[in-house]
């Protein structure tokens, strides 16, 4: 691969080579995302409404899982939404969060962190077809497993894949026409349920029972990946501008998409926990105002699983697009379709959906729940050494708080990523400590491959230079 400068981040003097890889003029030909598509993309990364929490009710109870979802945004949400708007302003690149950790650690960690994040990516990918399986089966029978299932799974796979090859402009403006559908139901299910409402039912809390780890994963799962959209930010119309604001929204949308169906479900009908498990605002769609609402919202969680699925897919995709843009990657993966879309980012990713979309709901999550941690760990680190090493470099939004402030941000989200990996099964500790090891290996193989030019590696020209940036900054303030 190639050197990189002393600040991590890689540069080339070597031209990239305009017959193989989309020029910059004819890149900017591509249509960008706008704001509202930006943040719906947002949602979908995040969350895609409420379909998936209902275990946090089987594990804890309504209280602790009404509190879980009102807390945890402040704990967690809220500082990866600010670190994401910091950062991916900083560097308005594809590769988001692969660049900041390379810049601040070295290249080393930074394949590292795209390595970690990429599965855990496509890792969670794996989880939309099992949920929109999941919601389905108990109007189809016949899709809860065996051939029909496998066979929906690929077909569902195939037809997603495709849109997302289309171009990412019409992946935005599908996950704003799949959002309103999701969320409409429950706000009808909101309204019917209003007279048949006791709050004390919300109050429900058995301290002695409570499975901690699934209820720390789901509520973890449920509002996390909010930098994915990081690996995006070269596809944004204006993204110093847009990526901070539709980033706002999205906190707002993803919070009340969650707590009110919540509200609603265990406030309406009398709490059977063991019966809380994924799919199961169905039965209570269908309990408070009938078959009618529960094939809605049925339909409403097949759509949002098509949702989540064209947005993980997208940002793991542009991931690789842009490692490869930063000579971490053979340059055929900086290869564009057409449409704009990188072809061949998005066949790796299909293809990891179909080997893990046999595991179930609870061990994906766990799974790539231990991967993201580590990640974010990176994250952190990065983002709080660009503050100290880096304090005069052009930020168009920063975090109106000093180094120590930074620091302080990042230690609640640091202890809970301690405790859910405390928290994770040997089995799938073992499996992500073999994921890491991996990754280890495949850095200096790349590396060896490029020395020995097996693979084309190049860098993209068109990249900024946080060195050059830095001085620029400094000598406009000695003047």
């Amino acid at each position: 691969m190639r050197q990189h400068n002393n600040n991590g981040v890689p540069y080339s003097n070597v031209p990239v080579d305009e017959d193989e890889t989309p020029s910059p003029k004819a890149t900017d030909k591509i249509r960008k995302v706008s704001m509202l598509p930006l943040v719906f993309l947002i949602f979908y990364e995040v969350s895609g409404g409420p379909f998936g929490v209902e275990d946090s009710v089987n594990a804890a109870g309504p209280l602790l899982a009404l509190l879980g979802f009102v807390i945890f945004p402040f704990i967690w949400s809220i500082p990866e939404a600010l670190i994401t708007a910091e950062m991916g302003t900083m560097f308005p690149e594809n590769g988001g969060y692969v660049v900041w950790v390379s810049s601040a650690l070295g290249p080393f960690w930074g394949f590292q962190q795209g390595w970690m994040k990429w599965l855990s990516g496509v890792i969670d990918n794996a989880l939309y077809p099992v949920l929109f399986l999941d919601y389905l089966k108990s109007g189809i029978p016949a899709l809860a497993g065996g051939l029909p299932r496998v066979a929906a799974i690929l077909m569902l796979t195939l037809m997603l894949t495709y849109l997302n090859y289309r171009g990412l402009t019409i992946v935005g403006y599908a996950a704003v026409l799949m959002g309103v559908f999701s969320i409409l139901p429950f706000a009808v299910m909101g309204l019917i349920s209003i007279p048949k409402l006791e709050p004390s039912r919300w109050l429900v809390m058995d301290l002695g029972n409570v499975n901690w780890n699934l209820y720390l994963n789901t509520l973890f799962w449920n509002l996390n990946y909010w930098d994915s959209i990081s690996t995006l930010a070269g596809e944004v119309e204006n993204p110093n501008q847009t990526l901070p604001k539709a980033l706002y929204y999205g906190v707002i949308l993803v919070a009340v998409s969650y707590i009110f169906p919540l509200l609603t479900g265990t406030g309406a009908i009398p709490l059977e926990r063991e019966l809380w498990t994924d799919g199961y605002f169905s039965d209570v769609a269908k309990a408070l105002g009938g078959a009618w609402l529960r094939w809605w919202v049925q339909a409403a969680a097949a759509t949002s699983n098509m949702g989540m699925f064209l947005a993980e897919m997208s940002s793991d995709s542009f991931q690789l697009l842009g490692m490869a843009e930063r000579g971490m990657l053979p340059e055929f993966f900086a290869k564009r379709s057409r449409y704009g879309t990188p072809l061949l980012g998005i066949l790796f990713s299909a293809s990891g959906v179909v080997l893990l979309s046999w595991l179930s709901f609870q061990e994906i999550v766990a799974a790539e729940n231990l991967l993201y941690c580590v990640g974010m760990i990176l994250e952190f680190i990065a983002f709080v050494r660009m503050r100290m090493k880096y304090p005069a470099a052009s930020r168009p939004y920063k975090i109106p708080i000093g180094t120590v402030g930074s620091i302080l941000m990042c230690v609640p989200p640091t202890i809970l990523i301690f405790a859910v990996a405390a928290l994770s099964s040997l089995k799938v500790a073992a499996v992500s400590f073999v994921m890491l090891i991996i990754g280890f290996l495949m850095h200096p193989c790349l590396n060896h491959m490029d020395r020995k030019r097996w693979l084309k590696f190049s860098i993209s020209s068109d990249l900024p230079d946080l060195q050059q940036q830095t001085r620029e900054c400094e000598e406009t303030l000695i003047r």
